[in-house]
């Protein structure tokens, strides 16, 4: 069974929350500090991510977030 693992940039977030409201299954929140710009950014919360790329397409900033598959060698540790 395919794992995913959804990845947010601080420093590109502007922490607008699209994101947060795009994600059926509640990975992601909004963060309690602030990046380089003063915005506060969002943070992957819990493990579940089902690889959708719903947050991906919402987030209005390229780069903010990126969804990828967990490797059996990122899985191990290695």
């Amino acid at each position: 069974m395919k794992r995913y693992r959804v990845k947010i940039e601080p420093e590109e977030c502007k922490g607008c929350g699209r994101c947060v409201l795009a994600c059926p299954r509640a990975i992601l929140q909004m963060g309690k500090h602030l990046n380089e710009m003063g915005y506060t950014y969002v943070c992957a919360a819990k493990e579940g991510c089902i690889g959708c790329g719903s947050c991906f397409y919402q987030c209005p900033e390229p780069g903010a977030v990126t969804v990828y598959e967990i490797t059996e060698t990122e899985d191990r540790g290695a």
